[in-house]
């Protein structure tokens, strides 16, 4: 073993620093990894070497990379040429074929315009001749259009079929049209394009004397027409007279971006519309129009250049391929040659943040396998006397750590209240629920009996929220008048079960006992603390005793009780015969967290709770106790000359379909608790709106034509708080009512004022408390009533 005399080193050290302590390390001293970082340093130029390497080969893959992207781009173009050669030779032949169809249907129309013509020559130009023709199948059909002119190009006579077409347009396109003895050609007039063909005839037929009239043949091309040619022709047509668009196959929007891309301009060889590019082809359509008519042939870029798009990416996928198997070839060499090298500086730098457990491998003998070995020796030692000091950190630790967790007790106070408000949340949405669930397996006992053991949880859970709240003095109070007698007397049953049987429990009812003003969930909390703390003060038994009586406190008395003031008074008592309390435990008993049971049976909170109760029903708490002669609590409530009310919880209005359903606003940022809340509203019939938060309501608000008539908003909302939001809401909504609910509230003066305007439901809340909350608002004649808190 190395003495302080004989300091200890690795075989590296002295060769490294030449016999110098330079690399040594004492016992109990931070080791110096001077030796070590002059070997890193030595191995320095082969690491040189390996990034010359590692360098050409990345040349290499740039290489490959450059000729794959020229290779592609060559590709390309030269695709692209040849589809723009097949673009240009499919328009033609998409024109060739709708001339061929055009060519079909003028065959047609010249057949039967030569029958009109001899008719009309055998009828003298009888105007009647159009009439009979266009009422006979078989001479109309396939055609729209039939007129009759005189030698001087007057329209006698003109029937069309389903297009409405004036004598007057009629005349001008047949006048500007040639005099031939027969043509074909397209007409434009009235809004409606038809194909035609012209027929003269003569006094002698034969001969070619003189003109006796002609007659007009037509068929009309509307959008379905030129759809079926665009069909079969595998393109888009655009029909323009002049600069203006009579007919096209495109759809609205592309025709109206067409028609601002072109303008006045006649039709480019290319154009593109929206994100497709067309190559265009046209032909006029001759035969009387003024200004002329056209017909243009688009054919998409889009469609010829999807091959080219898939050979682009696959050329593209075999780049990629090419690209990612070099640098993988990089990737492997360098690793095989510097991971070695890379896993030792690794392992140093791990050491420096603290790591002891950094896999090394050294392999072979060169000379990164001979630092690797000594590294490792010496990280064993540092470990050893890190194990030592972490050791004592951990003592220092647990100081520390005792000292925050009395910290944090002083801070729950402050955090129980918001527990109290997120938990409210789950269970209004678990309470709502399962109350729906009772209504629907009212023939199910068992799943009926299940869900009620649901609710049941749900109330105790209820009760536990209630307890945190009155901790932090932030409870929503529902005060009633109460009869002592009678609350205590409901509570026997349950505190006969509570108490151990070694326990006598006697409670003495006064007679003629007056009225309290509080909320009988909050004074059955009381009860059951007091009796509990009672309980446990006597291990080996003995008797408890609840009593109530009037109580008129004078003076005298009120000298004795400080800080009771003169009045009167109810008096509920709990006196046990346990073990008492001394004068110092006395003077503790209400503080937070103040408790001497053993630890883990008491969290001190019992009456700190009880007090807080007490004082936010306006009453005062008294006790008396010393040391093994038991404890007497007195709890003073404040008389009140009221009848009671009746004990069945508050009073909720069934939810039933209203008359006049009401559009109901609801704000809530839980998601679950407002989706729970709509299913309520409807269910009495009202017309729900719904928001997340104050912004998506006032949203709603202003676009909303329909009237709000309730708005029903937490309290508490992230962004904007119920308050602000119902006070911008009725600056929009004249009348607007408004319910607040919330699972606790700070009792002070901004509290108060807003609760003025409105009305209150307490979390969680059932559905018979909500809907009959809603229909008291609505019953209201304003919305500023004072506010009434409803329990669940």
């Amino acid at each position: 073993m190395p003495t302080q005399d004989e300091p200890s080193h690795s075989p590296l050290s002295d060769a490294d620093s030449g016999g110098r302590p330079g690399g040594w390390r004492w016992p109990g001293q931070p080791i110096d990894f001077t030796g070590i970082s002059r070997v890193l340093k030595l191995l320095l130029n082969d690491r040189k070497n390996l990034r010359l390497r590692t360098k050409l080969l990345s040349s290499l893959v740039l290489s490959i990379t450059a000729l794959t992207c020229a290779t592609l781009l060559v590709v390309r173009h030269s695709a692209q040429l040849q589809v723009r050669r097949q673009i240009n030779q499919d328009a033609r032949n998409a024109l060739l074929t709708i001339q061929a169809v055009q060519h079909q249907r003028e065959m047609v129309l010249s057949r039967k315009g030569d029958m009109l013509a001899t008719l009309a020559y055998i009828r003298g130009g009888d105007a009647k001749t159009i009439q009979e023709a266009s009422e006979d199948p078989w001479q109309s059909g396939d055609c729209d259009l039939f007129a009759l002119a005189n030698k001087k190009s007057k329209i006698v006579a003109l029937r069309t079929t389903g297009a409405n077409l004036s004598v007057d347009t009629a005349e001008k396109l047949l006048q500007r049209s040639p005099r031939d003895d027969s043509g074909a050609g397209w007409w434009f007039g009235d809004g409606h394009l038809f194909q035609v063909v012209l027929q003269t005839y003569y006094d002698d037929e034969f001969r070619k004397g003189k003109v006796l009239g002609s007659v007009v043949m037509g068929r009309e091309l509307d959008s379905r027409g030129a759809s079926e040619l665009g069909r079969i022709s595998s393109s888009q047509l655009i029909f323009r007279s002049g600069s203006h668009i009579v007919m096209t196959t495109l759809s609205v929007a592309d025709e109206l971006k067409l028609e601002q891309q072109l303008g006045n301009r006649s039709m480019p060889e290319e154009i593109q519309i929206g994100n497709e590019r067309f190559f265009t082809s046209s032909i006029a359509l001759p035969l009387g129009n003024d200004p002329p008519l056209s017909l243009t042939v688009l054919k998409s870029y889009n469609e010829a250049t999807a091959s080219l798009r898939r050979l682009n990416h696959l050329l593209l996928a075999l780049g990629l391929a090419a690209v990612l198997g070099g640098g993988i070839l990089v990737f492997v060499i360098t690793d095989r040659s510097t991971r070695p090298l890379t896993c030792l500086a690794e392992g140093v730098r791990a050491l420096g943040q603290g790591d002891f457990n950094y896999p090394l491998k050294p392999r072979g003998g060169d000379e990164v396998a001979q630092v690797t070995r000594a590294f490792e020796e010496m990280r064993s030692t540092l470990q050893r006397n890190e194990v030592q000091r972490q050791q004592h950190e951990a003592q220092r630790q647990q100081l520390e750590g005792q000292l925050r967790q009395a910290q944090k007790m002083d801070a729950m106070g402050r955090l129980a209240g918001g527990v109290a408000h997120d938990f409210n949340n789950l269970l209004t949405v678990i309470k709502g629920n399962s109350s729906l669930l009772v209504e629907g397996l009212q023939s199910n006992e068992r799943l009926l009996g299940c869900t009620r053991h649901i609710e049941s949880a749900a109330d105790r859970a209820t009760s536990l929220t209630r307890q945190l709240l009155a901790f932090c003095r932030m409870q929503v109070l529902q005060p009633k008048v109460l009869d002592l007698n009678v609350l205590v007397s409901e509570m026997c049953k349950l505190l006969r079960r509570l108490i151990r049987e070694d326990i006598a429990f006697t409670f003495h009812a006064g007679e003629s006992l007056g009225r309290v003003k509080a909320d009988p969930g909050q004074i059955e909390q009381v009860i059951m603390n007091l009796v509990v703390n009672a309980g446990d003060a006597m291990p080996a038994g003995g008797s408890l005793t609840i009593e109530t009586r009037n109580l008129t406190v004078d003076e005298q008395l009120a000298v004795t009780r400080p800080p009771i003031v003169p009045g009167q008074y109810v008096l509920l008592s709990v006196a046990d015969t346990g073990h008492g309390m001394n004068a110092e435990t006395k003077a503790r008993i209400f503080e937070p967290f103040f408790t001497t049971k053993e630890q883990g049976k008491g969290t001190g909170l019992g009456l700190a709770t009880v007090y807080g109760i007490v004082k936010q029903s306006h009453g005062c708490i008294w006790v008396e106790s010393d040391s093994d002669k038991g404890t007497r609590f007195e709890v003073y409530l404040p008389r009140v000359d009221e009848v009671a009310e009746e004990s069945a919880g508050v009073e909720e209005t069934p939810g039933t379909l209203v008359r006049r359903p009401k559009t109901v606003l609801i704000v809530e940022d839980e998601e679950d608790v407002r989706q729970l809340a709509c299913e309520f509203i409807r269910s009495a019939g009202h017309t729900v709106l719904a928001a997340k938060d104050g912004a998506e309501a006032l949203t709603i608000a202003e676009k909303s034509d329909e009237p709000i008539h309730l708005l029903l908003t937490d309290v508490v909302m992230p962004q904007m708080r119920g308050p602000e939001l119902a006070k911008k809401l009725k600056g929009l909504r004249k009348g607007l009512r408004i319910v607040y609910m919330s699972g606790y509230l700070e009792y002070n003066r901004a509290n108060e004022e807003f609760l003025e305007e409105g009305y209150f439901l307490q979390k969680p809340f059932s559905r018979d408390a909500l809907v009959g909350k809603v229909a008291e608002a609505l019953r209201s004649g304003s919305s500023t009533n004072r506010s009434k808190a409803s329990a669940a």
